[in-house]
């Protein structure tokens, strides 16, 4: 049955909204939006049902095509912040590979160990010192030998360096690329 063949079969903003699934309110709203014909006589509106139909199918059918598109768009951004979250790690993981970046874990070792030295220097005083001391009275002398002990100790400590190549040994080591033991040699 072609166009001529269709009689107006005219329906309420209610019959709409059973038909679609929806308030009779968003059928008024969607006919003031100007996305659905309607027809008003005094206070009622009243739509034809085959214009209707095809105003409303229209209407979705936009509304998902809107939504791909904006699903595809959310998709290629969501990709491209991955890409770029995936090339500064490996630029963060190359700086620390390098000695330019320092984890704090890894900082936290180093610091570990230098207190370590400390510790140990310290805790070696008395057992150093015990022997000279044991036939000293004076206590000039003792204060004498004590500092002169003391001063040996952070003498050692101020030439203590940084090396880079035991921090680059400790990250590979963590990565797993360097077997405890093994030199890079």
């Amino acid at each position: 049955m072609g166009e001529q063949g269709k009689k107006e079969k005219m329906i309420s903003s209610q019959e709409v909204a059973d038909i679609i699934g929806k308030a009779p309110r968003t059928v008024q709203d969607l006919a003031k939006k100007g996305i659905l014909t309607c027809q008003k006589k005094g206070n009622r509106s009243s739509y034809d049902l085959y214009t209707v139909v095809r105003e409303y199918c229209g209407y979705v059918a936009q509304l998902n095509r809107k939504d791909f598109a904006s699903v595809q768009e959310e998709k290629a951004h969501e990709e491209i912040r991955l890409k770029r979250a995936k090339a500064d790690m490996a630029e963060l993981m190359m700086q620390e590979l390098r000695g330019r970046l320092h984890a704090a874990e890894d900082v936290e070792a180093m610091t570990t160990d230098l207190v370590m030295l400390v510790r140990s220097s310290l805790m070696a005083l008395p057992g150093r010192v015990s022997a000279e001391l044991a036939g000293t009275s004076d206590a000039a002398e003792v204060s004498e030998m004590l500092k002169r002990e003391i001063y040996g100790i952070l003498r050692d400590l101020s030439n203590y360096e940084y090396d880079p190549e035991e921090y680059r040994k400790r990250v590979r080591e963590k990565r797993g690329w360097l077997m405890d033991g093994q030199d890079e040699g």
